[in-house]
């Protein structure tokens, strides 16, 4: 267990450096356009952001299952790589044929959509704000946001395949790196563009967009060296690479499978045909099928979320923004145990390694509560501050100073919710994730739509707001214990 929790910690630490600069670099772009407006005006900047990017979430969530196959997948053939290490590799073949295949088909994927994207980007912004409700000011600046950032497409869709790719392949350091030098470049550009810093133009608002174009095809460029070079490796290094061994001693020899999967290939199997391995879960249209469903859910709930708020105006809307970026800083620090999660999970049933996959949930599970604790307190002490540094509108702040109970209950019931959508990836038991996340999608609405509109009066601004947090936790609440029976039902 002190190996596999040492394996779990090398897994999460880079993914949790990398995910701390993502929030940030929300933050970031928030605070630019907060402090561009020279106070009060400042509203109707940070709703022209929160906006521009709810477009892109719109569009990108559709295509998460990118990142989402490609890891469960490339972890599950690496997984049988490791049951067959010491196989010799058939004339003609590599080793690395299956993985280079999976990187391959979900990089065609993504320079395809993301070239449909920018040449369909007039209609994404007519069809968007036929059901996006915000004043004009709002809409003119989110729009100029959206046409500057889209040409970002192809790299950023792409980014989510190299990095479910790497996680398969147990390495979590080349996506921290690749995050790294997209969320730094965007900050550092993001206020250099937007206030003239450094030499560079003063772009104002637009230089927060342009700063994200710049900083996504860098980050593609270095993933596209990485994993040239981990494919490099793959083929010219002896097995003992393959440096991870089986909790059970043993491996490709389980009675039974995990999550209803087939079974791993024996150790013999691996060795007759070790470049002819093809994934022998769930295929890869019908895995996508039910993420890309999986996405319309969580869309369904984070759009709904900004679309509502931005009805009771640019000051609640300001402020549920800033509510949403602060609660994401918990769950991208959450999701380095869960990429651990995802990366274990599918390597252990690709080696047919049951005890392993069990031992590795357990292992997130007391990391993720560990963390839990932690931002309890920070939330606690820090919420106020934390208006203040990413505003320099007192209206907001004060407006946000009742919401901040709200941050506690994140810890608490969010752990599950990240934790199992990473094992559940892994495993790559997709309709488990697609079932739980419309369920908690209908979950969303219903409390919204019955705690607003049954009222005897419609509420005020602030306490449609606590309606639509109370919903938004219910649709945590929802996830978490769906995936936990489901895991319950399953276990063996």
């Amino acid at each position: 267990m002190k190996q596999l929790n040492r394996e779990i910690l090398s897994l999460a630490a880079p993914s949790i450096l990398a995910n701390i600069t993502v929030p940030l670099v929300g933050m970031a772009d928030i605070a630019v356009a907060g402090h561009l407006g020279g106070g009060s005006g400042a509203a109707a900047l940070i709703g022209g952001i929160t906006i521009g990017t709810m477009l892109f979430d719109l569009l990108y969530w559709n295509f998460a299952f990118l990142r989402s196959s490609t890891g469960g997948l490339t972890a599950q053939a690496y997984g049988r790589l490791l049951a067959g290490a010491t196989a010799t590799v058939m004339p003609g073949t590599d080793r690395a044929s299956s993985l280079r295949s999976i990187l391959l088909r979900a990089l065609r994927i993504a320079m395809l959509s993301g070239v449909a994207l920018i040449a369909l980007q007039w209609v994404v912004l007519w069809l968007a704000f036929l059901l996006v409700d915000c004043t004009p000011e709002v809409r003119e600046l989110a729009s100029e946001y959206f046409k500057i950032r889209i040409w970002a497409a192809p790299a950023t869709l792409s980014l989510f395949a190299f990095k479910g790719w790497f996680i398969g392949l147990q390495d979590t350091v080349k996506p921290m790196i690749a995050d790294l030098i997209v969320n730094g470049l965007n900050i550092l550009l993001s206020f250099g563009l937007g206030f003239g810093l450094c030499g560079l133009p003063a772009m104002g608002f637009a230089g927060v967009a342009a700063g994200t174009l710049i900083a996504q095809w860098c980050g593609f460029t270095y993933a596209a060296f990485a994993a040239r070079h981990s494919l490099g490796q793959l083929v010219t290094q002896k097995p003992a690479f393959l440096r991870h061994q089986p909790v059970s001693g043993t491996a490709g020899d389980t009675k039974s499978a995990v999550f209803g999967l087939p079974a791993a290939p024996t150790v013999d199997q691996v060795q007759q045909h070790p470049a002819d391995q093809e994934v022998q879960a769930p295929s890869f249209f019908r895995m996508n099928r039910d993420l890309v469903l999986r996405s319309l859910g969580m869309i369904a709930v984070y759009i709904g979320f900004t679309v509502i708020s931005a009805k009771f105006g640019d000051t609640m809307l300001a402020v549920s923004s800033i509510l949403m970026k602060l609660l994401l800083v918990f769950s991208y620090f959450t999701d380095g145990f869960a990429y651990a999660g995802e990366a274990l999970t599918g390597r252990f049933i690709g080696a047919g390694d049951n005890a392993g996959v069990h031992a590795s949930v357990k292992g997130c599970f007391i990391w993720g509560w560990g963390l839990a604790g932690a931002f309890m307190l920070l939330y606690g002490l820090g919420g106020v501050p934390a208006f203040h540094l990413l505003t320099s509108d007192l209206t907001v702040v004060d407006a946000g100073r009742e919401f901040i109970p709200w941050l506690l209950l994140m810890p608490l019931i969010g752990v599950p919710a990240f934790i199992w959508d990473g094992v559940f990836t892994g495993a790559t038991a997709t309709s488990a994730m697609r079932d739980s996340t419309l369920l908690c999608a209908v979950g969303f609405f219903a409390v919204w739509f019955g705690g607003y509109y049954l009222a005897a009066t419609p509420p005020a601004g602030p306490t449609a707001i606590h309606i639509l947090m109370a919903a938004y936790f219910v649709h945590l609440a929802i996830r978490s214990i769906y995936l936990t029976i489901y895991w319950w039902r399953v276990k063996k």
